[in-house]
């Protein structure tokens, strides 16, 4: 019997009543094993409208109460942490140690949650004028709403969340329909931690769940993680019915490689960076910059570590790399390959026709390594999300920067070198929000922000750390004076001197 993901509305799980259903693959077997309710616009409605109820008090608690529940919620989470592994590595493929680590950077944001008191502290000017002081204080939005992808499907949700309910903010979650058991499973833990109903809900859905969050005007804010061409759009529709937002986009983050960096490192980051979880992330390295004469040997050395990752099922614990998503999507993938060589690519290896043994039926490909690509080749120009690197060359440090910023992308990147100097300037003259000196994926840690520049980000607050913290709050500013009591008129006394 197929299993159902209904939505959590109000601290309970909510039955779809739409009778739309949206099919959950396991892609080692490409067996459906699941289907998840998909929302009406009217089930959206009842969920913001329990968020609005429950922001009415939750918006009012301390600070203690907030933080209190979310110590419970990060003990629950660690000791949850391998059955959530379980749902995401059954639903999206990714193998379990891949699926572990995802867990233990949301838990990163969940520690920052709990120390918010901190973030929240206001200012005080006194005496600003006679008897004038100026202070500056954070409140709560209201109700706010996250949409998230496929590919993290606990990891970012808790990007968001924790911060957002931390700050007295109500949470509205529309996970990935691909792989949604891993929020259902947030939102339970989060009830058994003492968070009050209707502070955090969870509807499942597709365009039509999203667009109504988008529209609604109960929802104060928008964060988003995806593709480009939909954050763009996210960014649009929201901003245009008055909301704050923060879409964060694709990306093609390259890595350049300097003649004297140490290319035995060099190559094992370029290999777990555009390799691990098939790829399929936004900080994933999908194109090397080889500068110089090292391009031969730094491409030999990939390909001699990328041959010997193991392929198969995420449950195995001798996987390295697991299949992807969906079958669409690894028919996707595979074309850029299959096309590569047409548009002028020096196929190095072609992972297209891998299939495991037992297995025929899950989503498989193996890794791809592409040489000399042409910065026109489309497995270039767009975001593949799956197991293939692009290797570049350039002759000088100053060719790779101009081609690295030449694209409308600017997520991460990452230089490999022994020179100090070099990696300073890379710092300085790199057009990306994220950079790595000998660090291929430069995903910062939870109390420093999480975003990209130019296409790979729309709207102007990063993710989690201090940026998470101002998107959650606005800004308020009071101006006070008090008479002095020893003013007070005639018939008062409160024992203060009386100044002639």
């Amino acid at each position: 019997m197929t299993n159902i993901v209904n939505h959590w509305i109000g601290g309970k799980s909510a039955e779809g009543v739409s009778g739309t259903y949206g099919p959950v693959t396991n892609p080692a077997t490409g067996e459906v094993t699941t289907k998840v309710a998909f929302a009406t616009a009217d089930e959206v409605d009842a969920a913001v409208a329990t968020a609005k109820e429950a922001y009415l008090s939750w918006g009012q608690s301390s600070l203690a109460q907030r933080t209190s529940i979310l110590f419970k919620f990060r003990a629950l989470l660690d000791e949850h942490r391998d059955e959530i592994a379980a749902l995401i590595t059954a639903e999206h493929g990714k193998v379990h140690s891949d699926a572990l680590g995802e867990v233990a950077r949301g838990l990163e944001i969940v520690d920052l949650a709990c120390g918010i008191t901190v973030q929240l502290k206001g200012e005080l000017s006194t005496q600003v004028a006679t008897r004038v002081d100026v202070a500056s204080i954070r409140q709560p939005l209201g109700v706010v709403a996250g949409i998230t992808p496929f590919n993290f499907p606990a990891m970012v949700p808790l990007w968001m969340f924790p911060l957002a309910i931390a700050c007295g903010n109500t949470f509205v979650l529309k996970p990935s329909e691909k792989d949604p058991s891993a929020a259902v499973k947030l939102a339970e833990l989060l009830s058994e931690a003492g968070l009050p109903d209707g502070v955090f809900n969870v509807v499942h859905g597709d365009k039509v769940a999203v667009d109504r969050l988008l529209e609604h005007p109960d929802v104060k804010a928008v964060s988003f993680v995806g593709s480009t061409p939909i954050a763009r759009y996210i960014h649009t529709t929201a901003s245009a019915h008055g909301k704050r937002v923060q879409a964060l986009g694709g990306a093609k983050n390259h890595m350049l490689v300097l003649p004297d960096a140490d290319l035995d490192a060099a190559a094992d980051a370029a290999v777990s960076a555009a390799y691990g979880s098939a790829g399929e992330r936004c900080m994933a390295i999908s194109a090397v910059v080889a500068v110089g004469a090292i391009g031969d040997e730094l491409v030999e050395k990939i390909r001699e570590r990328a041959e010997k990752i193991k392929i198969g099922p995420g449950d195995d614990p001798a996987s390295e790399m697991g299949p992807l998503i969906t079958k669409a999507h690894r028919d996707k993938v595979a074309s850029y390959v299959e096309g590569a060589a047409a548009e002028g690519c020096e196929v190095v290896l072609d992972g297209t026709g891998y299939t495991v043994d037992g297995y025929e039926d899950g989503h498989w490909i193996g890794l791809s390594l592409l040489d000399r690509v042409p910065t026109t080749a489309k497995a270039y120009e767009d975001e593949i999300f799956g197991p293939v690197l692009c290797v570049l060359r350039a002759e000088t440090y100053e060719e790779g920067v101009a081609l690295i910023n030449a694209s409308p992308f600017g997520n991460g990147t990452a230089i490999f070198t022994r020179d100090g100097g070099a990696a300073r300037r890379f710092q300085l003259e790199i057009e990306a929000g994220m950079v790595g000196v000998n660090v291929p994926i430069p995903v910062p840690v939870g109390y420093h922000s999480f975003g990209g520049w130019k296409d790979s980000l729309f709207g102007d607050h990063h993710i989690y750390g201090n940026d998470g913290t101002h998107f959650y709050t606005r800004g308020k500013v009071v101006t006070t004076r008090w008479p002095d009591p020893a003013d007070a008129p005639a018939g008062v006394d409160l024992g203060f001197p009386r100044n002639h």
